[in-house]
């Protein structure tokens, strides 16, 4: 006489707790990933060799000016005659908020052109202006 067994070996994994990990790993790269503010254009730096390192945590309004002669303020474009309006739209509390102003600028622009940008953004208010270059380590 053959007995059944009724009880047979279940061979199942368990989901929940990988699920659980994978979980924690989506939040914790969402947590600790940085998003990149600019327009993401290209833009070839001038050098230096006497640059300083300036450590900004929260930049708040970046200025790009293109060889085209397009300017972004963070990552929307303007012309040069669009910019004095577009930096006016900023309101008073906007303006006292913004702490540093940093522009980067391609190295083919004309200096002309950097002055008018630096001279817009003073009759708007805005003082603590920053440059960014390419440190020349080759000179160095």
């Amino acid at each position: 006489m053959r007995f059944r067994r009724r009880l047979t070996p279940e061979a199942r994994v368990d989901l929940i707790p990988m699920i659980d990990v994978v979980f924690q790993l989506v939040v914790f790269f969402m947590v600790t990933s940085t998003f990149v503010m600019g327009p993401g254009i290209k833009l070839a730096l001038p050098t230096s060799t006497t640059t300083e390192t300036v450590v900004m945590k929260d930049i708040e309004l970046l200025v790009s000016i293109t060889p085209e002669e397009v300017i972004y303020l963070n990552r929307d474009g303007y012309s040069l005659e669009e910019l004095d309006g577009a930096l006016g739209n900023f309101s008073a509390e906007q303006r006292e908020g913004i702490e540093s102003v940093i522009i980067e600028g391609d190295e083919n622009i004309s200096y002309e052109l950097m002055i008018r940008v630096l001279d817009i953004l003073r009759k708007n208010g805005f003082s603590n202006v920053s440059l960014k270059l390419r440190e020349d380590t080759v000179n160095r």
